[in-house]
């Protein structure tokens, strides 16, 4: 069995795959792998997956599955599966470090500070204490931002679909409640046909004046131009984003876009988390390996 490590994971991963079979990171090899183990680097499309012939098994290292064709794999018989559960802290932190560091103007403060600038009186700063947070999609990683933000003794809201109740946060009936009650909102929802610039210049304009928004999990979750317009008026007081319309963007209009904070999609990339994601890689290989002998 060739198992196929197609972008970066864990350095002992491809000695812990060893006992399955032979591992290889070699693309070439793409047709005669029986396994491939993707990041979202790789766009495993339909023309991917169909040059994939051997193909039995899929594993996303991460949450969201919309760089991989589920459909084409239900299609055509091949197991797709991600390791969502491993990356919750990683991203909760992540989020939680970005609404500590817009209303602390932490960067503008240290790029300021290498121009030689002191901004004392000019970087005012806004605490979190007593603000109200809302949270879109309130999943494992949604949650885990509710607990940290409850800590700041913040006032948490969530949305959530198909959530009605949970001890972490006060859920509200729809998306327009919650962020006309939020002072931060933070997105948490995979990219799906509903989800595809939910947040545009109709739900933007529903938001609460000078809130912050937060976004660690799609960037096509945003209309980028109805952002940078929400910016530019006062209606955001910041924006923060680890994700983009593709990695890396490509002229993509926020950069000139005020009060904003960019990150190169790093929401899963802790030394613990890569652990993690190929703990759960190796543990589903391993199942499905124990059926398909």
């Amino acid at each position: 069995m060739l198992i196929l490590i197609a972008d970066a994971f864990d350095k002992q991963l491809p000695k812990s795959l060893a006992k399955y079979g032979e591992v290889t990171d070699d693309l070439k090899r793409v047709p005669d792998a029986e396994i491939i183990l993707v990041r979202s680097k790789t766009k495993a499309d339909k023309d991917f997956l169909a040059n994939a012939k051997k193909l039995k098994l899929i594993i996303r290292g991460g949450v969201g599955m919309d760089t991989i064709d589920v459909g084409y794999c239900k299609e055509h018989h091949i197991k797709a599966m991600n390791t969502a559960d491993a990356s919750t802290v990683a991203v909760a932190e992540l989020a939680f470090a970005m609404m500590i560091a817009l209303p602390n103007r932490i960067a503008q403060a240290d790029k300021s500070m290498r121009e030689g600038k002191w901004l004392k009186k000019e970087l005012e700063r806004t605490e979190l204490f007593g603000k109200t947070l809302g949270i879109l999609g309130a999943g494992r990683i949604g949650l885990a931002l509710a607990t940290r933000a409850q800590a700041f003794r913040m006032r948490v809201l969530g949305w959530h679909p198909d959530v009605a109740f949970t001890d972490f946060a006060e859920i509200v009936p729809s998306l327009e409640e919650t962020v006309a009650q939020s002072d931060y909102v933070s997105l948490h929802m995979p990219l799906v046909d509903g989800t595809k610039g939910i947040i545009n210049k109709a739900t933007l304009a529903k938001f609460k004046d000078g809130a912050y928004l937060l976004n660690t999990a799609r960037g096509k979750l945003v209309v980028e131009e109805d952002v940078v317009l929400a910016l530019k008026s006062g209606k955001l007081a910041g924006y923060a984003t680890d994700v983009w319309y593709s990695d890396p963007p490509e002229n993509s209009v926020l950069m000139d876009a005020p009060n904003t904070l960019f990150l190169p999609h790093l929401g899963a990339s802790t030394v613990e988390n890569m652990t993690r994601i190929g703990i759960m890689a190796d543990r589903i290989i391993g199942e499905w390996a124990s059926t398909h002998k």
